[in-house]
């Protein structure tokens, strides 16, 4: 099984749900992707392309496998900060 995610990721968890409420009033995820996060996948409007068991951390790989196909409600808190995850993909 491999799922394909795109995510904005930051460092406050105030800010993480400020941009959660942005999304959720339809404002475009690349865009808020390229002006936040703080990951190199920024560039690709956060897209971070196929992935399977093991590669991302153990917090995002369980969210990202347990969620349909969408945003998911509530920012996912790992190491790196707090990570804003859209499912795109599962395979």
């Amino acid at each position: 099984m491999e799922w394909r995610a795109s995510h904005i990721l930051v460092k406050d968890r105030k800010l993480a749900e400020e941009i959660l409420n942005r999304l959720k009033r339809g404002n475009n995820f690349s865009v808020l992707a390229r002006e936040h996060s703080t990951c190199p996948s920024r560039a690709r409007g956060g897209d971070l392309g196929w992935f399977g068991p093991g590669k991302m951390v153990k917090e995002f790989e369980q969210a990202v496998t347990k969620s349909p196909n969408r945003l998911l409600p509530k920012a996912v808190r790992t190491q790196f900060g707090f990570h804003i995850i859209k499912k795109t993909g599962e395979r």
